[in-house]
Parts: C-alpha cells; sequence; structure tokens
C-alpha cells in the first residue's frame, strides 16, 4: 500500500495528534504478533531519528495501525481528525 502518499494528504497540523494516537493503538495492541518485523524495525528506525510526524515515520505508524487495529484506526481518522478522505484512500489501497 502507498502509505507514503496517503500521509502527504494529511495536514500537517494534525500530524501530531494522528502520531499520538496511532502509536497509542500500536503499542496497547494485543495483535502485535501480526506485525512484521521489519515494519516494527521502521517505525523503531524513525523514530531515533526524530518525531514519529515526518513522512517516513507517520507511514510506517499508520501502516501499523492499520494492520493491527484497523477499525480503531479508521474511526479515529473519520470521527475525531475529519479526515474521510484519507480513511477512503486507504480502504481503497487496501
Amino acid at each position: 500500500m502507498a502509505y507514503q502518499k496517503i500521509v502527504k494528504t494529511i495536514p500537517v497540523e494534525k500530524r501530531e495528534k494522528l502520531s499520538d494516537k496511532l502509536l497509542n493503538f500500536v503499542l496497547k495492541s494485543k495483535r502485535e504478533d501480526k506485525m512484521p518485523s521489519d515494519l516494527a524495525n521502521t517505525i523503531l528506525s524513525q523514530w531515533q531519528l526524530g518525531p514519529l510526524t515526518t513522512e517516513a515515520g507517520l507511514a510506517a505508524l499508520l501502516e501499523a495501525a492499520v494492520l493491527l487495529e484497523s477499525e480503531k484506526t479508521m474511526e479515529f481518522l473519520e470521527q475525531e481528525l475529519q479526515l474521510v478522505d484519507v480513511a477512503k484512500a486507504i480502504r481503497e489501497a487496501k
């Protein structure tokens, strides 16, 4: 999926809140066994480089959150952040 392309459509002012919430979803997920190790490594390396609000960091987080907690992620995008187009793009890319 082209998560980096999708992330480019997310307004910069919403990225910090989105990053925090997605990280929360990923860390608290009971489905951690479904996350590929290369994706986990990407998130960790991006985090070491700085905040996960960069396009690359947010793309990795978004991919992990959709993989582990799809319903919560979509609901957050649509309801709280009003990013209906982003949620739609993710659904279409699946």
